[in-house]
């Protein structure tokens, strides 16, 4: 089967007056699927992975308001917030039994909508190189505002031959870097890119949660995502060799097969 690795895209319409940008991988023909929150790094992060998981489920990837040059409205400044849209994004498309996979800080977005689904339409988390809890000294989230794009991506990619080249990018292209980063800005807050009293909400988390960790991780070290599935009830915690904070793009045939085993083991294990 021929998959578009850029699906198709449209706006949804949610309570309140905002609207989300969605690109839609597959056919939603059960009534369920995937829902992928994309990091900083913005939507296009998330699209091979939505291209190949949606050979076996309807993928949906929104665009988080302010990203990629989509309009935020003034009063959508917070995680909490992205949580609550994402909730009524699954409300409008009338899905259950989602698998909720967030990248970084869409990992985080991930959490705080398994706290607040109380349609329970969430059936499990996966959660790639998250962020959302605070980090133990001496562990620390790094900052691609502190440190540039050349540094991030040395950080970020285990392969260097992944790594952007700011010097290749165009100008409009490094705007556009520049303008996602100020929006991941405003969501990630003070601290960066966490909430110190998330950790003790996350024992509420009764799905099943899987969290993927690239082992040369240089913006969520290692230790930090062990530290963040011990923090669940129902987690199970999943290194992946020669992967930084991208495993789902540098390694996406591991992540793939811990993802089905997951499903297989934890999710539904009475269905073979």
């Amino acid at each position: 089967m021929t998959v578009s690795t850029t699906g198709t895209t449209r706006a949804v319409h949610l309570p309140g007056g905002l609207a989300v940008t969605i690109q839609e991988f597959g056919e939603n023909t059960e009534g369920t699927g995937v829902l992928m929150l994309h990091g900083g790094a913005g939507p296009r992060s998330m699209a091979g992975f939505a291209a190949g998981m949606s050979q076996h489920a309807y993928v949906v990837v929104p665009t988080h308001p302010g990203f990629d040059g989509t309009p935020r409205p003034e009063s959508t400044d917070t995680v909490a917030d992205l949580a609550t849209a994402h909730l009524d994004l699954l409300d409008a498309l009338d899905l259950r039994g989602v698998m909720v996979a967030g990248s970084s800080v869409g990992g985080w977005i991930a959490a705080e909508m398994a706290l607040r689904d109380n349609a329970a339409r969430i059936s499990c988390l996966a959660l790639l190189a998250s962020t959302g809890i605070a980090p133990e000294p001496p562990l620390q989230l790094a900052n691609p505002a502190d440190l540039g794009p050349a540094k991030t991506g040395e950080l970020a990619f285990h392969n260097p031959q992944l790594r952007p080249d700011p010097a290749a990018l165009s100008p409009e292209q490094l705007a556009a870097m520049a303008a996602n980063q100020r929006t991941l800005a405003v969501y990630a807050g003070d601290p960066f890119c966490c909430d110190p009293k998330l950790r003790g909400r996350l024992h509420r988390i009764t799905v099943p949660v899987l969290v993927i960790a690239g082992e040369q991780d240089g913006i969520a070290p290692l230790e930090y995502e062990r530290t963040l599935a011990d923090s669940f009830p129902r987690a199970t915690f999943q290194p992946i060799p020669q992967a930084g904070h991208f495993p789902h793009i540098e390694q996406p045939a591991a992540v793939f097969a811990a993802i089905g085993d997951f499903v297989d083991t934890q999710v539904k294990p009475d269905v073979r």
